[in-house]
């Protein structure tokens, strides 16, 4: 199969399987992220997102994505959902191409086909995919697997060290491209001379060192705020790296055999490991040793490609994977996005090895099967009321379905209701702070200011007197929403707060 032909059946491919997206809106994050914030809706948000947190500041002011959001504005000034989801599929299909055409520089036709069409459909994508914030997955999945095809297939540096940069300016991720060059040159993929591997170390630390020294400073004034999962709050680091290796067999799961998707995994529908000898974490441990013993046989047995597929799959999760550091979720599917790049190499490159007339049927069958579930898993990521129903599904455990719930009354005009699954979710789980700020607002709306008053006592000894930022931003909401009397009282109060 020539060139042209490969690369247009795996775009095609990948647009297909999501073409549902189209009928998508905007849900969970995409709310704050783009309706809501004041960068996109303007055009100028495409300059000033360079000089602003990812997230508004009233939410924290985490992460420093100004691509992402600049690309938000532009889409912005075209149409609505259906133009921010129909560039979504733009970016996920150049993804699958760049996978395809990563494999066919070290394998023929069929492996770049084959590792490009898993890329295309796997179902663990879809919350990158479907919904509009997962952009940043796509984006920094791109520029990676383009930065480190112009060092080991090219060793351009400049090339290399631009898509470094620009990956980087979309999702922080992106930064694990050094190490996987460097695993290609382990591997023997590349072998540049060592005054070129030397104008590589050196663009890696010009590149690297000019973003965070900016994203320092934008981020400066919000560098007391931490984001980490509501399950490791107040963990110990031990139980923090036990919990991590626990996580491990879910992603496993996800990347093998994704047939169960969730769109949450909050307490207690996954709970910390606290021992060594705890089941879930010897479960992740041993997933680990397959995957080392896996690497070393391909590795013994000299398939560079293979090997290299699996290496690129812990390097690329060694940043979510709360190993290293605990970051802001325990999992998401959205963030396998990257690392899934390398698992479909690998397995092409097995599959390739099967008897020519056991190849076509068979990744026809996986293909067919993965693309229907990830064409019906799609309309999970509608809006907010299709998210939260499966989370109640899905995640029947998860504090996250009952605090969902609240909003969702809220925008129903049931504050009562809402009021009752605001207390379901704090029984579950007490250390959230959404939680009581958006039940404040609907015991509010409820005519019960008592039971408002001690939902935002609550809240206000989560977040240390830090709050009024999500006061703001939850009043604005609710005046959003028609409830100005309850976001008259949150604004109340912010003058009244201890400063944090």
């Amino acid at each position: 199969m020539d060139a042209k032909r490969l690369y247009g059946t795996v775009a095609a491919c990948a647009v297909v399987v999501y073409l549902g997206a189209l009928w998508n809106r905007f849900a969970v994050d995409d709310l704050p992220i783009i309706v809501l914030n004041p960068l996109v809706a303007d055009v100028s948000g495409v300059w000033r997102a360079f000089a602003a947190p990812y997230w508004p500041p009233d939410l924290g002011g985490h992460m420093y994505r100004p691509l992402v959001i600049a690309g938000f504005a532009l889409d912005r000034l075209v149409d609505g959902a259906p133009w921010l989801h129909a560039v979504n599929l733009l970016w996920h299909a150049a993804a699958s191409v760049a996978v395809a055409a990563f494999a066919r520089r070290w394998a023929d036709s069929a492996v770049a086909l084959v590792a490009g069409l898993l890329f295309a459909v796997h179902p663990v994508h879809v919350e990158a995919v479907a919904n509009i914030v997962g952009r940043a997955e796509l984006m920094a999945a791109f520029f990676t697997v383009l930065a480190v095809y112009a060092a080991l297939a090219r060793e351009s540096v400049g090339w290399s060290a631009a898509a470094l940069g620009v990956g980087l300016l979309s999702k922080e991720n992106a930064a694990v491209t050094p190490a996987l060059i460097a695993w290609g040159w382990m591997l023997g993929l590349s072998r540049p001379a060592r005054r070129r591997m030397a104008l590589f170390l050196a663009s890696w630390g010009l590149v690297g060192g000019a973003y965070f020294a900016v994203r320092a400073a934008v981020r400066h004034p919000f560098a007391g705020y931490e984001s980490i999962a509501p399950m490791f709050v107040g963990e110990s680091p031990l139980t923090v790296r036990l919990t991590a290796v626990h996580g491990l067999a879910d992603v496993a799961r996800l990347l093998v055999f994704p047939l169960t998707l969730r769109a949450d995994y909050s307490p207690a529908e996954r709970t910390v490991v606290t021992s060594p000898l705890d089941p879930r974490f010897l479960a992740g441990v041993a997933c680990a040793l397959v995957w080392g013993a896996l690497l070393a046989l391909a590795w013994k047995r000299g398939r560079t490609l293979e090997a290299f597929g699996l290496g690129w799959v812990a390097v690329a999760l060694l940043p979510v994977a709360n190993l290293l550091f605990p970051a802001g979720f325990y999992l998401a599917e959205r963030t396998l996005y990257l690392p899934s790049a390398g698992f479909v190499v690998a397995a092409a490159v097995w599959l390739a090895r099967l008897p020519h007339k056991w190849l076509r049927p068979l990744v026809a069958t996986l293909v067919l099967v993965a693309g229907l579930r990830t064409a019906l898993r799609v309309p999970v990521w509608r809006d907010n009321e299709r998210v939260t129903r499966s989370v109640i599904h899905d995640s029947p455990r998860s504090y996250v379905g009952p605090k969902r719930l609240t909003a969702l009354f809220l925008d129903r005009h049931e504050p009562a209701r809402a009021v009752a699954f605001a207390r379901v979710a704090a029984g579950l789980y007490d250390r959230d702070p959404t939680i009581f700020v958006t039940g404040a607002v609907a015991a509010f709306a409820a005519g019960d200011p008592r039971g408002a008053d001690s939902m935002l006592a609550q809240l206000e000894l989560l977040c240390h007197g830090g709050c009024s930022g999500s006061y703001r931003h939850e009043a604005a909401v609710a005046r959003a929403s028609g409830y100005p009397e309850a976001a008259e009282s949150l604004l109340a109060r912010v003058g009244r707060l201890r400063p944090p």
